[in-house]
C-alpha cells in the first residue's frame, strides 16, 4: 500500500513538473512574439513618421509646380491674345 502512496505521490509530481514547465515554456514564447511585435509596430511607426515628412514636402514641391504652371497659362492667354 506504501509504494501506491509514492508512486501517486511521484505521478503527481511528475505531472507538476511537466505543466509547470510547459507554462514556463509557453509563457516565454508568447513574450518573445509580443517582443517581436513590439518591434514591428515600432518600425511602422517609424516609417509613417518618415512617410508624412516626405508626403509634406511633395505637397509643397505639387503646389510650387501648380503655382508655375498657373504662370505658364496666363502668359500663353496673354500671347494668343497679341496673336490675334
Amino acid at each position: 500500500m506504501e509504494t501506491d502512496i509514492v508512486v501517486a505521490l511521484l505521478a503527481l509530481f511528475g505531472t507538476l513538473v511537466g505543466s509547470i514547465s510547459g507554462i514556463l515554456i509557453a509563457n516565454k514564447l508568447v513574450n518573445y512574439r509580443i517582443e517581436q511585435l513590439e518591434k514591428k509596430i515600432d518600425k511602422y511607426a517609424d516609417n509613417q513618421e518618415e512617410i508624412k515628412e516626405r508626403l509634406v514636402v511633395v505637397e509643397q514641391s505639387t503646389k510650387s509646380a501648380h503655382h508655375r504652371l498657373d504662370d505658364v497659362v496666363a502668359q500663353l492667354k496673354i500671347t494668343e491674345h497679341r496673336k490675334e
